[in-house]
Order: structure tokens, then sequence, then C-alpha cells
């Protein structure tokens, strides 16, 4: 082997230990509070980009110096669980639109307020008649949305009677996060099947104005309880997105947008572990068969994944297979809205609805509740 060889697989041996040190820290940062260590969430968010460079060395060394191959197999091993908390490994099914006798059918979605908000006599892009044709297609038995709006202004659109009466969802619990003018917006669910119950926890300011909130659904003798939430979200505005643009392309002013963007991702952060660590709680302590929906603002391998899901099974990683992104800009890595269902369910089928009307992809999933023992 010539000098420049061994001189060039030196320096190669050098980064893949830097890349294996960062991957590490991205696979120990889902246990660690962002609110100790904010900038391990520039790992969590890396973690796909750096499990492409293990790989990558993996492979080199195996060709070309196999016991340096040990260091990025090493990591891969110790890694693992977050792999598969990123990656689902179950090949695909054709979704089956008829559903099994005795299973629920769950639609989670940010609907992103419907994107038309005024009545628009049925002109322009159309998209909210879209979208709730494709709510209709679908055919859930439950319905959970985020950032959902109505209104009672004539002016505008009223999509709680769309929906309820419109699609035929008579049972609903909404959770009125704010007001103005007559409009509404929050979470929302909505059913087939009679409410028993509901419940909202608010979240502590200065989060956004956003709540956690449930209801106890009576299904002929069975009962089990369904929350749904809206995280903190980056609050990433149009100028925010041109910042990331410009850092993807190493354009402008590269510290300064670098800087900008991480203290806006910090603080959404720190308030996601605040909302994240209440809800692992209320959910510990769910009295019921319980199903979480929701859109977490938060990747997989994150702190505010870890502690909201716990124990219970992540409905994608259960029957999905890839990434599974659910979140239509930025990056293609980037699955941000979860079905958990603790072990009285079992999952069928989940499938993402990949139409671009909102900025989120609905996941639609079939799941039993397992019968008394």
């Amino acid at each position: 082997m010539g000098i420049f060889a061994k001189v060039s697989n030196k320096v190669l041996l050098i980064i893949n230990i830097l890349v294996v040190f960062f991957f590490l820290l991205a696979c120990v940062a889902a246990y660690i509070n962002p609110s100790d260590w904010p900038i391990l969430y520039i790992f969590n968010l890396g973690f796909p980009f750096l499990l492409l460079f293990v790989l990558f060395f993996l492979g080199w060394w195996l060709f070309v110096k196999r016991r340096w191959a040990l260091i990025s197999g090493m990591a891969i091993l110790i890694g693992g669980g977050a792999i598969t908390n990123f990656f689902a490994f179950h090949l695909e099914k054709t979704f089956r639109q008829e559903k099994k006798a005795g299973h629920i059918r769950i639609a989670t979605w940010n609907v992103a307020r419907f994107v038309e908000m005024v009545i628009n006599n049925n002109k322009g892009s159309q998209t909210r008649y879209k979208m709730l044709d494709q709510i209709r297609s679908v055919n859930a038995d439950i319905l959970c949305f985020q950032e959902f709006s109505s209104s009672i202004n004539p002016d505008w659109y009223n999509n709680i009677v769309a929906i309820s009466k419109g699609l035929g969802y008579p049972y609903y619990y909404y959770s009125h996060d704010w007001e103005g003018d007559r409009l509404f917006n929050g979470s929302i669910i909505f059913s087939r099947f009679p409410i028993a119950d509901t419940g909202i926890v608010r979240y502590p300011r200065p989060t956004l104005p956003e709540a956690l909130l449930f209801v106890d659904i009576k299904k002929n003798k069975q009962h089990f309880r369904i929350y749904t939430t809206h995280l903190q979200s980056n609050q990433f505005r149009k100028e925010d997105i041109s910042k990331i643009e410009a850092l993807k392309k190493a354009k402008g002013n590269i510290i300064g947008n670098a800087f900008y963007i991480f203290t806006k991702l910090r603080t959404a952060i720190q308030h996601r572990s605040i909302q994240a660590d209440m809800i692992s709680d209320i959910l510990k302590n769910s009295p019921s068969p319980t199903i979480f929906c929701g859109d977490l603002n938060d990747v997989p391998n994150s702190y505010t994944y870890h502690t909201i899901r716990g124990s219970m099974q992540d409905a994608y990683l259960n029957k999905g297979f890839g990434i599974g992104r659910t979140y239509n800009s930025l990056s293609p890595t980037l699955r941000i809205d979860y079905v958990f269902a603790d072990h009285n369910f079992a999952i069928d089928q989940i499938r993402r609805v990949t139409t671009n009307y909102s900025d989120h992809y609905m996941v639609v999933c079939d799941l039993k509740l397992q019968p008394e023992d």
C-alpha cells in the first residue's frame, strides 16, 4: 500500500471515529432531557444522515481493512434500538379498505386549519373540499385532528358541522385552544361511537395555548380511551424556511442563520420536553385501554417520542416499512405524526395518505381491542 493510500485511510479512520461518536450521541439523546443539553437535539435531527455515514464506513472497511469495520459494526449494534425506532422493517401490504369485523379504524391528521378558512364558493384551489373528500374516503371510525379550525362567522367555514353532520361523526370533543372573531382553533376528536366521558389538560405557558384532550369511547360492551394533541411547533415562518434552505446550500450568513435557527429549535424542544413529561405521567395513569394519536413535532429518536411512547406500541413500527415520513417539507426523514397503542390492542394495518393538501400526511390505522381475560 502506497503512502497516499495509508494517509487517506488514516484520515478516513479519524472521520469514521468522529461520525460514530456523533451517531452514538444521537442514539443516547432520546434519554436526556433537552432542557439540560439542547445541543443534542441537532444530533437527533441528523440521525438518518449519521446512520448513512456509519453504514458507508462499514462497507468501505469491509473491502479495505476489515478489522476497522468493527468500529461501525459495534456502533450499529449499540444503536440498534434507535435504528429500529427510526426505520420500520415490515414489508408493507396493500391497505384493505374494508375493515375486519370488530376492528377500529383511526385517522390522525394535522389539517393545517384546512388551508382555506374563508368561504370561497369552491373557487381557487378547492383544497378544503379535497381534504373533506379524503376524510370521507378513508372511512375511519374515529378522527383525531390537530390545527383544526372552525368558525360560527357566516363568512367562514364551520368545519365542525361539515364533519359531524356532513360526514356522519355525531360525537366530538374540541379543545378550543384559542379563539378570535368567532374563529376557533385546536385539536379535536370525532367519533361514530358514543363518547362516555371527556377531559382536557392545558399546557403551561409560555408554551403555545394548546392541550392534551381525551375521550372515553363506548363500542358495544367495550370501553377505551383516545388521547390526541399537538405539541409545541418550531414556529418556522417563511423567512425561517429561507434561512434553512440557504444553510442547506451553504449560502448567505451561515453562522448567523445557524445560530438563529438553533435558538428557535432550542426554545421549541424545551417546551416540548415539559409537555412530554406531562403526557407521560397522564398516559401511565390511564384507567382504560389507551390509544394516543398526535402531531409531536418531533422525530423518533427524540426525548419527546421516547418519553411519550414509553412501553406503548408504535403502530407504524409494527406494520409499516421504511422511514414513514409524515411531514412533507424540509426533509424526507421527518416522521412526526404517530399512533401509539397500549398492549390491550392488536395492530392490524397502517397507511400514510401521501397527498399534499396539508403540510402533514394523514395516518390511518386499524386496531382491535383484545377481549379481557
